[in-house]
């Protein structure tokens, strides 16, 4: 696909915003993040703070050229790290709080994960005609 100049700052802007706006929420509203953190996860409320802070310091890390790629690949890493959480909502609703959600949105947040990796990995690689062997 080709990249534009535009459409990879737009998509950048975005995805710092979006990231960035969610972690905020981590700290604004950590009751219903505590709720998804599977039983197995230690230390729940630490983790959905940690998760926050990366989500805000990897979308702003997102806008340095410099730090760009370990932000995305940070950002890629917490999408896995975090995709037990959202498997726990799907099949324990009623303890996540997702009682009420519709299961088609349950299953579609899951579906969601890979669109979220494959825009961050867009996000982050350089036009081809800028690549060099080492990537």
């Amino acid at each position: 696909m080709k990249q534009s100049p535009t459409k990879r700052r737009i998509a950048l802007t975005a995805a710092t915003v979006f990231y960035v706006a969610a972690g905020i929420l981590h700290f604004v509203k950590p009751g219903a993040y505590l709720k998804i953190v599977p039983p197995f996860v230690p230390a729940h409320l630490a983790m959905v703070y940690i998760s926050g802070a990366c989500e805000i310091l990897g979308g702003l890390g997102l806008l340095v050229p410099a730090a760009r790629r370990l932000a995305a690949w940070g950002l890629i890493a917490l999408l896995v790290a975090v995709f037990p959480a959202n498997i726990y909502m799907l099949t324990n609703p009623l303890e996540a709080g997702a009682a009420s959600v519709p299961p088609i949105l349950l299953w579609g947040r899951l579906a969601l994960q890979p669109l979220l990796i494959w825009w961050i990995m867009w996000c982050y690689r350089p036009p081809s005609s800028q690549r060099t062997t080492a990537e």
